[in-house]
């Protein structure tokens, strides 16, 4: 039975507003700080804030996003001025977050910082006869170009930044690295970041990531300084001291308990990974290695074992988060079906003989979240997950909003509703796939 949100005055969401291809992007009014660095693939920041409304939420309650990613709720919130709490997996968009929800700095004392920097990168390169604003169609000057390590190299996408710009974004880290000190250091890191993934290296998103074009070379200095202007001008427009801090945690979601208080939280506004072939871990591969936060790919795996598994190369020996879901008769069924077809079709690689095991081993991990999330919710805590359909594994359809929803009152919790916010076109059948708020209460 579904429960009715009795909230006066709220309406589902405006599909008139935006148009079903733009529902998930980010707007230009919605540009400040969002912009310092954003997965391609997050939710927007108009979603939060229909939810932020719709359940009336206000600056006297939390709110909780335990797949925080690029921290979009959590900016959310506290440009809401209502304190919130994310907790993300991965090194570097726990620092993207962080980072992102840190106003305290003065922009002018960042402008003064990297302009000082800049001019270093700027004299060191000159030294070798490498200028930072390339000729167009100008010659490869011929020097010895530095990189990273071999161990770091293994873990870069293939052609996914050139040998020269790639020489030039560590000769300015390095430089940036002497200023480590400095209260304007993370934010400054985190503009090289951005200039890197989105202007700098051959890096594509549509919405997978993949490599176009090269660029033999580009003007690493002048992109860099263009994304600390912007985050200048976004924090000298704050007023007051009138915003809530706001924090990050890194860990897994499947613990949550150990790391927030008992009958803590609110409000759950987030979007988990889908059970697909999306590798995560590769959205911010280039970044993660060349700024240091992942150096080896025995680092890479110990992240990826904090993920729900929602790939077969997030896929280990000794996972068993399948036992949260042992006895839930749909998610075996579709587990069936997806090996039927495999088999059907005799598709034999590795990664095709594990689809059928990601599928439960994405709803076990997702069980067991909810399961322990139950402990830091308040009663009456109202959450609210942004799934999508999926038919990634051999044209079989898995409706993930539906299972979770399942899922999550065999643990307790109350269905109020599933809205839909989206369709999208899914090339593995060309059909349009459904993109779902599922809304659940717990009831303490």
């Amino acid at each position: 039975m579904q429960l009715q949100i009795d909230l006066p005055g709220i309406k589902v969401f405006d599909d008139t507003k935006f148009k079903n291809g733009k529902k998930n992007k980010l707007h230009p009014n919605d540009n400040m700080f969002h912009d310092w660095y954003r997965f391609v693939l997050s939710f927007p920041p108009h979603l939060v804030r229909h939810y932020i409304r719709k359940f009336n939420i206000d600056k006297n309650k939390v709110i909780l996003d335990p797949f925080c990613g690029t921290g979009t709720t959590i900016v959310e919130s506290k440009l809401n001025r209502i304190p919130a709490i994310g907790i993300e997996a991965s090194p570097f968009a726990h620092f993207a977050t962080s980072v992102k929800t840190d106003w305290s700095i003065k922009g002018e004392e960042l402008e003064a910082m990297a302009h000082e920097v800049a001019s270093e990168a700027v004299e060191e390169l000159k030294c070798e006869g490498i200028n930072d604003a390339p000729i167009l169609g100008g010659n490869v000057p011929e020097v010895n170009l530095n990189t990273v390590d071999m161990h770091a190299h293994k873990l870069l996408i293939t052609n996914s930044i050139s040998p020269l710009p790639l020489h030039k974004a560590l000769k300015l880290l390095n430089i940036l690295k002497r200023y480590k000190d400095h209260p304007c250091f993370n934010h400054a890191l985190l503009a090289l970041a951005n200039a890197l993934v989105f202007k700098i290296s051959n890096l594509k998103f549509g919405p997978e990531v993949g490599v176009g074009k090269s660029k033999l070379d580009y003007p690493v200095i002048s992109s860099w300084l263009g994304e600390i202007a912007k985050i200048a001008r976004d924090v000298a427009s704050i007023k007051g001291n009138a915003y809530p801090p706001c924090k990050a945690i890194l860990g897994d979601s499947r613990q949550i308990s150990k790391m927030l208080d008992n009958n803590s939280v609110d409000f759950v506004i987030t979007s988990p990974p889908y059970p697909n072939e999306k590798d995560y871990t590769r959205t911010t591969r280039l970044e993660s290695v060349i700024l240091g936060f992942i150096n080896n790919l025995e680092e890479l795996r110990k992240f990826k074992k904090t993920l729900i598994r929602s790939n077969t190369r997030g896929i280990y020996k000794d996972d068993e988060d399948d036992k949260w879901v042992a006895n839930n008769e749909n998610v075996l069924n579709l587990a069936e079906e997806i090996e039927r077809k495999r088999i059907q079709l005799e598709k034999t690689s590795g990664f095709e003989k594990l689809y059928s095991r990601v599928t439960v081993q994405y709803f076990g991990g997702m069980a067991k979240h909810l399961a322990d999330l139950r402990h830091v919710l308040k009663k009456g805590a109202l959450l609210a997950y942004v799934v999508g359909d999926q038919a990634s594994y051999f044209k079989v359809m898995i409706r993930t909003g539906k299972l979770l929803a399942e899922i999550a009152q065999s643990l307790g919790y109350e269905l109020a509703e599933i809205e839909l916010f989206r369709t999208r076109f899914a090339t593995a059948t060309s059909s349009q796939l459904r993109e779902e708020v599922v809304i659940l209460r717990w009831p303490g």
